[in-house]
């Protein structure tokens, strides 16, 4: 046997019914020193050093995917 309940609430009314403590005063400021850290580390990062960071391997595993496809696409087995 199957029951399937649906609730139409919205999600401070569910926190509010199960108990829960309202954080959203927490998350507020959590969030505004992440970005106040984000910024800081941004400002202080030069755009090489950035893309290091956000492209580990760097271009050099998009160039290998890209390689892949076209050789896939392409019908070409390219190693």
């Amino acid at each position: 046997m199957k029951f399937n309940i649906e609730i139409d609430c919205t999600p401070e009314e569910a926190r509010k019914f199960l108990g829960l403590p309202d954080v959203s005063a927490v998350q507020e400021r959590l969030m505004i020193k992440v970005e106040t850290q984000m910024s800081a580390a941004l400002k202080d990062m030069a755009s090489d050093a950035m893309l290091k960071t956000w492209l580990p391997a760097g271009m050099e595993g998009f160039y290998q995917m890209q390689k892949a496809f076209w050789a896939q696409f392409g019908g070409k087995d390219d190693k």
